[in-house]
């Protein structure tokens, strides 16, 4: 039988909620990528093109490092959640990515977002895994997502 995991990076707690969500929908263990250097409110202050996460997603070679690690050895099916910043994945999340050898493994990004969809998601993520890697295209799934929703979309994989 395969077995899922559902890997999220969140700083406000609606990508885990949704998370913790989908992995009960996919019968799907859960890991949360923490990084290395815990973000403060500070660092996560948009507006301020000082802050940490403004640095870190205008310079596209920036790879926060992660802590700590997992088997994904174990995994067929990776689903890999994040908060949309800047029209993408936060780079914590190519760090994660790119950690990782993905061949002959399903992955599927989602994302959460107070409104802007997937932008180049699909686009900057994939470069981050081996041609070998099958790719599902990044959903927007909405912090009030529903069970019966989740199952519904977890049912559209067809995995």
């Amino acid at each position: 039988m395969a077995k899922k995991l559902v890997a999220y990076f969140s700083c406000s707690g609606v990508t885990a909620r949704v998370a913790h969500d989908l992995a009960q929908a996919a019968g799907a263990e859960l890991y949360e990528i923490k990084p290395a250097q815990p973000y403060t409110a500070e660092d996560l202050n948009w507006t301020d093109n000082s802050s940490r996460s403004s640095r870190e997603m205008n310079d596209k070679g920036s790879r926060p490092a992660v802590a700590g690690n997992i088997d994904m050895e174990e995994y067929d099916t990776v689903f890999v959640g994040f908060p949309v910043w800047w029209g993408i994945a936060p780079r914590i999340i190519q760090t994660f990515l790119e950690s990782y050898d993905f061949s002959g493994k399903t992955v599927i990004p989602f994302c959460t977002s107070g409104g802007s969809g997937v932008g180049r998601t699909d686009e900057v993520l994939q470069q981050c895994c081996s041609a070998q890697t099958r790719w599902k295209p990044c959903r927007r799934l909405s912090a009030a997502i529903s069970q019966r929703e989740l199952n519904a979309y977890i049912a559209s994989l067809k995995l």
